[in-house]
């Protein structure tokens, strides 16, 4: 079991309304220094859907796309132990602030992409926020139960905190 810290830095601007929260990133997302980069995870297929656009490819793409839609994103979790990329093995996870985000973006509603996440969140964060966060259905390819159009349907939500 290795001890990581975060290795790279919150997506967000001035004009973000919605912060969607993952956990903590993948030996892939790790690898790629950005977001949800493992191939089988369908972050980028299920946001890009729910938004009306085609699925960004490059890191560019994705931080465009997300900047137009007013969409920032983070993890839960500064370092923890972790081995390879499963969130159930996370120990000692310290949580990361989000006050940086929250006093420089209006943000509206906060998701939390699975339950790691969320769990991680109302137990370290929500005080501290004072905000509730929406627990969404995981993206990960370890949540095999759901399908993408499922996921889809399941993410519509925010369009509503967009609008």
């Amino acid at each position: 079991m290795d001890r990581l810290s975060h290795p790279f830095p919150p997506l967000y601007d001035a004009e973000s309304r919605i912060l969607i929260l993952g956990s903590f990133p993948s030996v892939k997302s790790r690898e790629a220094m950005f977001f949800y980069g493992h191939p089988q995870n369908r972050f980028w297929r299920v946001i890009s859907s729910v938004l009306g656009c085609e699925c960004p490819r490059t890191i560019e793409e994705k931080q465009r796309m997300l900047h137009t839609h007013h969409i920032a994103l983070w993890d839960t979790i500064a370092s923890c132990e972790i081995s390879g990329s499963s969130d159930s093995s996370i120990r000692e996870a310290v949580p990361t602030d989000l006050t940086p985000i929250l006093q420089t973006a209006p943000i509206r509603q906060i998701f939390c992409n699975g339950t790691a996440s969320y769990q991680l969140y109302c137990r370290h964060q929500q005080k501290r926020t004072g905000r509730e966060a929406v627990r969404l259905p995981s993206t990960s390819p370890a949540n095999a139960a759901w399908s993408a159009e499922r996921l889809t349907q399941a993410w519509m939500v925010l369009r509503e905190a967009l609008s």
